[in-house]
């Protein structure tokens, strides 16, 4: 239930709540194996707050789900927007995730009940410092690139379970 980003400043790996929020886990884990993220970049990092990516045409402004362009919020009560290195999907308002996600640099309340949250960084915080430190330009984009070059899936419990049923 994990996966490991190798950004161009290092790993971070993801431990994934698919247990709570299956259908967010299962888009996040098919673009990962599709290769979906592979050479995108972060593009929009704020220092204290979080940094956000996921977006294949590295605007902020595009990206899709596996289920079509947008796919419903999962909001679990017991996931909360508690700290550094919570994973949560990005969106424009309710029931518009697709591929875009942030990684929380410190705690965000208002985000609670917003955006869903699908993982929290289990390895690499020293990564995301390195990343939390990139100066920026124009709104908040990295002035040097954060690239995630590829994904590294570890256990993907949504397909194995898929196969199992087929």
């Amino acid at each position: 239930m994990s996966v490991t980003l190798h950004t161009s400043l290092g790993d971070i790996k993801i431990e994934l709540h698919c247990d709570l929020v299956p259908k967010t886990c299962k888009n996040f884990l098919a673009l990962c194996a599709s290769g979906y993220y592979d050479g995108t970049i972060f593009h929009r990092n704020i220092a204290k707050f979080m940094v956000q990516g996921g977006d294949p045409t590295g605007t902020g402004k595009g990206g899709k789900s596996i289920y079509g362009k947008y796919f419903e919020d999962e909001i679990s009560n017991i996931l909360k927007h508690s700290g550094r290195g919570v994973v949560s999907m990005a969106n424009r308002g309710p029931n518009t995730n697709g591929s875009q996600f942030f990684i929380l640099y410190g705690k965000q309340k208002h985000l609670d009940n917003v955006n869903t949250i699908f993982g929290k960084v289990i390895h690499g915080m020293q990564t995301l410092d390195a990343m939390e430190r990139v100066p920026v330009g124009k709104k908040d984009r990295p002035l040097h690139a954060i690239e995630i070059k590829s994904v590294t899936i570890h256990a993907n419990p949504i397909a194995e379970k898929e196969e199992l049923e087929s």
